[in-house]
């Protein structure tokens, strides 16, 4: 079973790039999405701040480059870490919208 997530969304701000101790690089950023949401037959204004990770080549490519940027991301939700179960969006494909 595949769950994806699809979100655009405006970078707010974007760590610097690191590498894990594998070598694997990292971009870690947090993400504010604002939107109207049909619910029960009601409109409702959806504002959100997600944190999300890239990794790989990606990351490289993208690092320095997001911050302020009106991005479209699919990936997949996880927790942090084994001992952190906070949400953290795993973006697999980023992309800028154009505005």
């Amino acid at each position: 079973m595949q769950n994806r997530i699809e979100l655009t969304a405006t970078v707010e701000r974007e760590d610097s790039l690191r590498c894990t101790p594998a070598g694997l690089p990292v971009l870690e950023m947090w993400l504010r999405h604002q939107s109207r949401q049909s619910a029960a037959n009601l409109e409702r204004d959806v504002v959100c701040e997600i944190q999300a990770v890239l990794l790989g080549e990606g990351a490289r490519k993208m690092a320095g480059k997001m911050a302020g940027n009106v991005v479209q991301c699919t990936g997949f939700l996880s927790q942090r870490s084994l001992r952190n179960p906070r949400l953290v969006l795993h973006i697999e494909h980023v992309e800028f919208v154009k505005g």
